[in-house]
């Protein structure tokens, strides 16, 4: 058995029949083991109401199922066709300033539209009645990326009328809501709960609980919307399959772990070019790494997915070539591809799909790279794919064991860092990146957790600007005797995104016993230096006044304290630089007796059982040596874009 499996993302629908056997054969040769078809496919399936056509479908599997290939077939609901729109219009979605988001691309849908809700079952039990036993057939993937170009919150007239039924079930009383809300301020109080509206088009800042609370009814119609899906594939023949969805990266619209508890894996879209073009990263990371993608960026993906999953993950759909959708796209590295897909196996991904197999030479994403190019030849990430395939056959399979490190994400605190950012570059995901990023930095293997995780077992949590923690929480980390590092902005909102009763951090000052007096939002260019050992740093964006009886562990140079501890717990009241928290992490490491071994710059490791991965993106040589192990792929010498492979030598 494989340590994972190489799968690809194709199309049948876009090629002439009488090609599909020689691209089928053409897969299996490179060392394709699944294929993931009909996300886009409604259209194709029921071109006019009513009327099924099943024969390509039926064809394309069979065709795939003769290669010996195995299908994650898809149920087709993230393009309802336009004869669908024209029946039901109000299907569309709905954007914030009241504009109806139009059909002629994709995801042109509401998930509170009861009509779609029934269209989609429809369309979804047609093709699980056709294949559901067919044995080509492994798994499915319910729709495809929820929640894509913006389209988790609508404001249609259908989602006000569903909120209000949703606030009545979680309020119960009105009178509830408005102090929960404090809609005493600027006279916003409500009478009933029909008279709650959208909290979009208002004249200036709608009220933060408000919009909190849409969010949270925004992100449980996608789990439900998920959940009825799924349940078709619980009550029809071949439920033995397994059932996944394909999140996607820097993505936080709506509660992953929540959706993730009606599907049997998690699978997710990696794109690491495109996300590090257009993401938070320096122009120097930019240019360093834009090739090869940040040391941290799919790894921590990969960890959260695999959380998400319940310890079950897997790449949906992995970049082979530069993509079409970034500011600038980058051609990578021609081991990038190998390289990614190692990384993800090295984090525990059960296969790595790559999208797409042909690229199509028309159409939207007629520049988004593929393994084939539009003529049927080998795209430069062939080679690279079926290098992969043939080295995961070497490799004994391993599972992931519990890391000694956890890190608490959160997307209820996602939401309310958005909705008050107070400061730019401050929410939930960016905070949760760096310091992740910082322990990465040090050779760990980090698990990520949620609020309702188990924790024991662990020796460090890291509460990375958390937003809004509960006491049940706190309990929790209490009871699991381990050390926290709690960042800036933790436990600064209750759930209904107010100040708690006793100021931030809340309840996390169980923890660590301090109140946050004042938040000084720091403008670029504004900074507090400060020295640790030998090194002089900067706290920038974000700077809390803090009142505490214990005397700071550090100090700025104008005074204010930044860095405090009290039982083995710490409390970081700023923005501070990634290289002063892995030096913060190493302290407490050493008081957990937990080893660590801080790498170069771009080299990271990463352990799976008894294997240990290693994973150069940095554009300088670096050599590793692992004690007590052998290498059993490449070797210790690695250049940008390469990796290698040791297994312990008891095993």
């Amino acid at each position: 058995m494989a340590l994972a499996s190489i799968g690809v993302c194709y199309y049948p629908e876009h090629w002439p029949q009488e090609v599909w056997a020689e691209q089928a054969r053409t897969m299996r040769s490179g060392g394709i083991e699944l294929v993931r078809i009909g996300e886009f496919a409604w259209s194709r399936i029921e071109p006019s109401p009513g009327h099924f056509d099943w024969h390509w479908l039926d064809t394309a599997i069979d065709t795939l199922a003769a290669e010996n290939l195995q299908i994650i077939l898809c149920t087709p609901t993230a393009c309802p066709p336009l004869w669908l729109i024209e029946r039901y219009p109000e299907i569309l979605p709905v954007d914030a300033n009241d504009n109806v988001r139009r059909f002629g691309s994709r995801r042109h849908y509401r998930f509170a539209s009861a009509v779609y809700r029934e269209e989609s079952l429809r369309i979804s039990q047609a093709v699980i009645d056709r294949y559901a036993t067919h044995p080509a057939i492994v798994g499915w993937q319910l729709d495809n990326e929820y929640g894509c170009h913006e389209t988790t919150l609508s404001y249609a007239a259908d989602d006000e009328r569903a909120f209000q039924r949703w606030l009545e079930m979680h309020h119960v009383d009105i009178d509830a809501l408005n102090k929960a809300w404090g809609t005493v301020f600027w006279s916003q109080e409500y009478r009933s709960f029909a008279e709650v509206g959208r909290p979009n088009l208002t004249v200036t800042e709608a009220n933060p609980a408000h919009r909190l609370d849409y969010w949270r009814f925004a992100s449980d119609q996608v789990r439900d919307f998920n959940g009825e899906q799924r349940q078709l594939l619980r009550e029809c023949p071949g439920s033995d399959r397994w059932v996944t969805h394909n999140f996607m990266g820097n993505f936080v619209d709506f509660d992953h772990f929540t959706v993730g508890e009606d599907l049997d894996i998690a699978t997710w879209d990696s794109y690491p070019l495109g996300f590090l073009d257009q993401g938070w990263f320096s122009d120097e990371e930019k240019l360093r790494y834009r090739r090869i993608g940040h040391p941290d960026w799919a790894a921590f993906h990969h960890d959260l997915y695999r959380a998400v999953g319940r310890g079950r993950f897997a790449v949906m759909e992995q970049q082979p070539g530069p993509v079409n959708w970034a500011r600038s796209n980058a051609q990578p590295l021609d081991s990038a591809p190998a390289f990614w897909g190692m990384e993800a196996v090295a984090h525990g991904a059960e296969f790595v799909s790559f999208f797409r197999y042909q690229q199509l030479p028309r159409a939207q994403e007629q520049m988004h790279a593929a393994l084939r190019l539009p003529t049927g030849d080998a795209a430069p990430a062939w080679s690279s794919v079926n290098q992969l395939a043939q080295e995961l056959e070497t490799l004994p399979a391993y599972g992931s064991s519990q890391a000694p490190v956890a890190l608490l994400f959160d997307y209820p605190s996602c939401w309310a860092s958005t909705i008050q950012p107070h400061a730019p570059g401050m929410d939930q995901l960016e905070n949760a990146f760096q310091y992740y990023s910082a322990a990465r930095s040090l050779g760990l293997d980090i698990d990520i957790v949620n609020t309702r995780s188990n924790l024991h077992g662990y020796k460090m949590l890291i509460i990375p600007g958390t937003v809004i923690v509960d006491d049940a929480f706190v309990s929790r980390v209490k009871a699991a005797d381990l050390s926290c590092l709690i960042g800036a902005r933790s436990g600064s909102r209750d759930e209904h995104c107010a100040l708690p009763d006793a100021l931030a951090p809340g309840p996390l000052q169980r923890l660590v016993p301090l109140r946050v007096l004042a938040v000084d939002s720091m403008r670029p260019g504004a900074v507090r230096s400060f020295s640790y050992g030998q090194e002089t740093f900067e706290t920038s964006r974000w700077h809390e006044s803090v009142d505490s009886e214990s005397e700071p562990r550090i100090r700025c140079d104008d005074g204010s304290g930044l860095w405090y501890s009290a039982g083995g717990n710490h409390y970081i009241n700023a923005h501070v630089p990634t290289k002063f928290l892995s030096l913060v992490m190493q302290e407490i490491l050493l008081a957990q007796t937990v080893p660590y071994a801080p790498l170069p710059e771009g080299l990271r490791i990463r352990r799976r059982g008894a294997l240990t991965f290693a994973l150069n993106f940095s554009p300088d040589t670096h050599r590793v040596d692992i004690d007590d192990a052998h290498c059993v792929l490449g070797s210790a010498q690695l250049a940008q874009g390469e990796y290698a492979i040791w297994q312990q030598a008891n095993d």
